[in-house]
């Protein structure tokens, strides 16, 4: 079972302390640990209050359980020079996030003169990961329906399919690249639709006229689009989900993934229909990049359908199986010749986007270990 930071929505890393298991965020380093474990660690008093505080309706919901994903209660922990701390408990599977340094200003239990313990620690270890276990279960098919969105402009893009995202993660750093690309697009785009079939004809990518203005179409048919819905469609997905990859990548590299995501598109759509003198337009291949890398990069994250005016919360990682899935369909009709949706170009996106996240992944092994003698 794999338990994701509420911050920064990296797979936590479970350690076993003295005291329990602990999971740890090997990017912010805050750490979620059960009620259960922190009661043999800090004084409890305090434990009791962050208890009854979480229950009492007093506070309001801050982040969401790395675990069964309810919004977590931001109580008042403890005085600290001054300043007041706060920590978050959810009230569902009794599970406490420590922001980095948040443990450290709780008062702790005195050390027992006795070293007997009710359970060993892999007892204890395997008790608190069964409960946890059957709690996000139980979360899971509660939050499956209806799970009305954030915001209600949300409504409007998934009236037409679109999936919402959920939980928006605060950025690090101000998606610059992303803002600026989908403005020249739109801006391309508008110009284009003035004279749009011009511009198409002149501008997008032939598959049996590759040398056109030096190979400049494999690029330029990046900003075309067929019409006002292709163009608003391919924007949403691109600052949605485009934000976040940015944050994370650097923008450099995201505009790397971009193009080489777009050219690789380009490129499987020529090999599927060499000769072919239909013009290819729009930024789906770079874009499909951009959502493979995400979904891959943040799987505990969630979207949510509008189905038969019932909202459906589902992890990104079904999102995007459905997804490949349907690709693949699309470029057997489009072989067919069924189809002109340029599925071959999505599909090799994601590839470039799959490999740009494999290339970013590290072994868990080289996580620090400082943390592991507390909660």
């Amino acid at each position: 079972m794999l338990l994701i930071c509420p911050n920064c929505k990296t797979t936590l890393v479970r350690r076993t302390s003295k005291f329990g298991p602990v999971w740890i965020c090997p990017s912010c380093h805050g750490r979620a640990v059960t009620l259960e474990t922190v009661r043999k660690s800090v004084s409890r008093p305090i434990v009791n209050g962050l208890w009854q505080n979480a229950r009492s309706g007093r506070y309001t919901a801050s982040k969401r359980c790395p675990a069964c994903k309810r919004r977590m209660i931001e109580v008042p922990a403890a005085m600290t020079d001054e300043i007041m701390e706060y920590v978050d408990v959810c009230a569902g599977c009794h599970f406490i996030w420590f922001d980095a340094q948040e443990y450290e200003g709780l008062p702790k239990v005195p050390p027992k003169t006795s070293d007997t313990q009710p359970l060993p620690k892999e007892g204890q270890e395997a008790l608190a990961l069964l409960r946890l276990d059957r709690v996000r279960k139980e979360q899971e098919y509660k939050s499956m329906a209806d799970s009305s969105p954030d915001h209600w402009l949300e409504v409007i893009p998934a009236i037409f399919g679109i999936p919402i995202e959920y939980n928006y993660t605060p950025l690090k750093h101000n998606s610059i690249a992303t803002w600026l690309l989908a403005a020249l697009i739109t801006a391309v785009s508008i110009i284009a639709f003035t004279d749009l079939e011009s511009a198409v004809g002149r501008w997008g990518l032939i598959p049996a006229e590759l040398d056109r203005y030096f190979g400049l179409t494999f690029l330029t048919s990046f900003f075309l689009h067929a019409g006002f819905f292709h163009l608003i469609v391919n924007l949403y997905f691109l600052i949605v989900f485009g934000d976040n990859t940015e944050d994370v990548l650097g923008k450099c590299r995201y505009l790397l993934l971009i193009v080489l995501a777009t050219l690789a598109g380009d490129v499987a759509h020529i090999l599927s229909s060499p000769g072919d003198m239909t013009p290819l337009i729009g930024a789906s291949g770079g874009i499909s990049g951009i959502l493979a890398y995400y979904c891959l990069r943040f799987p505990g994250a969630s979207v949510g359908i509008l189905w038969w005016f019932r909202w459906f919360r589902i992890p990104v990682k079904m999102m995007f199986a459905f997804w490949v899935l349907s690709q693949i369909f699309e470029a057997l009709r489009q072989s067919a010749g069924l189809s002109h949706v340029a599925a071959f170009a999505h599909l090799a996106g994601a590839c470039v986007g799959a490999i740009f996240w494999a290339m970013d992944q590290q072994p868990t092994s080289k996580t620090t270990k400082s943390n592991t003698d507390m909660p």
